[in-house]
């Protein structure tokens, strides 16, 4: 049966179906919808915008009902403008006690509607699954607020960075709202709260609501992920002195071994015959780009010139890969205290508590056991995102 919810936060239980409301309670035998709620998190429901590529209500709704849709979205854009010159803050309230019944049953009609016509018109992309489970990951993350704590630059104030960014802070909800659909690679935007882009001094800013912060991130992910395509075995340890040994023949130093290989590996005009001799790059572009698309070992299709396709092809593999074991993490972690705070594309950052820090190696596991081989990771724990210390869990 066809329905509707009008929030993705865990506790906004309003569903619209066979043209009522049921506020607080769902109702039997729902299979179909337009996005994820976190009140739906162990339903068996298909989702229509993951089987239309991730579309908008607007952009996927059929011509014969746009006049409709086009009436209903000005209503709730003047909500949104309301609310803004109000300030009031949505993530505190329900989506559905801000509008009147008749409202929310006009609006649940017509995405039903959108919705029918995507289910008819679409078949069920394969990257469906994916998408629905990072889905998941994303919509707790951004319905979970951060403990920002801005006092701990006072004694920086004085800077100029520090006050514009203070300056910021003040009119920024500490919410994550990320985007799979941001870049053509895979990898995630963000907006709203900057954790993409913010200088890494500030990053103490940060706080756990639990225990303390647990980082875990690849050494040298996209190294690795290029091994793996060219079916080699991984190294279980630090890439960049393996490299130094194996590929240099221990000329130089682990930061020259590591300089060289960045250096050679985007430069297509770099003749680098050592990094070459193991990381060849043009056996992955002959297997993977056809001189007009790259098609990624998660099939991701990617239209590109030979300047961009070896990059495309490493990095776009290693966010797909990166999306996938978070939503391992985030699978383990369903049930318990500590939760995904955030990531930062290759780093994965959990509010760990107490009561679950016998986890460590089954976290770690999950991480590192990917479907392209086992990629070793660093970690780190904190009190503050800041300032984090390594840690060795065996």
């Amino acid at each position: 049966m066809l329905f509707q919810t009008f929030d993705d936060k865990e506790n906004c239980h309003a569903i619209y179906a066979k043209d009522r409301l049921y506020l607080k309670k769902i109702p039997p035998n729902l299979t179909k919808t337009w996005d994820y709620s976190e009140c739906l998190r162990d339903a068996d429901v298909e989702y229509a915008k993951y089987y239309c590529g991730g579309k908008s209500l607007e952009e996927a709704c059929p011509s014969y009902y746009k006049s409709n849709w086009d009436e209903t979205a000005s209503k709730i854009k003047a909500f949104h403008r309301a609310a803004i010159e109000a300030k009031l803050n949505l993530n505190d309230h329900c989506f559905y006690d801000l509008f009147p019944p008749h409202f929310l049953l006009k609006y649940g009609e017509i995405k039903n509607r959108i919705c029918s016509h995507v289910f008819k018109e679409h078949e069920k992309p394969l990257d469906y699954e994916f998408r629905v489970g990072l889905t998941k990951v994303l919509t707790e993350i951004k319905n979970k607020k951060l403990n920002v704590d801005v006092s701990v630059l006072k004694e920086q104030r004085h800077e100029f960075k520090v006050r514009q960014f203070l300056k910021k802070m003040k009119g920024t909800p500490p919410y994550i709202i990320y985007d799979m659909y941001g870049t053509k690679t895979g990898r995630l935007t963000a907006k709203q709260f900057p954790i993409l882009t913010m200088d890494k001094s500030f990053r103490k800013i940060l706080t756990p609501t639990n225990k303390w912060f647990l980082e875990l991130d690849y050494n040298a992910a996209e190294l690795r992920v290029m091994l793996a395509l060219l079916n080699k075995e991984q190294p279980q340890e630090d890439i960049h002195k393996w490299n130094l040994k194996n590929v240099y023949g221990d000329m130089g130093t682990r930061e020259k071994a590591k300089k060289r290989i960045f250096a050679w590996l985007y430069n297509s005009k770099s003749k680098d015959h050592l990094s070459n001799r193991e990381y060849n790059r043009e056996e992955l572009l002959k297997k993977y780009w056809d001189e007009t698309y790259v098609k990624t070992y998660f099939g991701r299709k990617i239209e590109a010139d030979k300047h961009h396709a070896l990059n495309y092809i490493i990095q776009s593999t290693a966010a797909d890969l990166f999306l996938r074991q978070m939503i391992k993490v985030w699978e383990l972690l369903k049930n318990k205290q500590s939760y995904i705070t955030f990531c930062l594309h290759d780093s994965l950052v959990i509010d760990l508590a107490q009561e679950d820090e016998d986890m460590l190696l089954d976290i770690k596991e999950a991480f590192i056991n990917t479907e392209l081989g086992m990629f070793k990771a660093n970690l780190h724990g904190g009190q503050n995102f800041g300032e984090m210390k390594r840690m060795n869990i065996y």
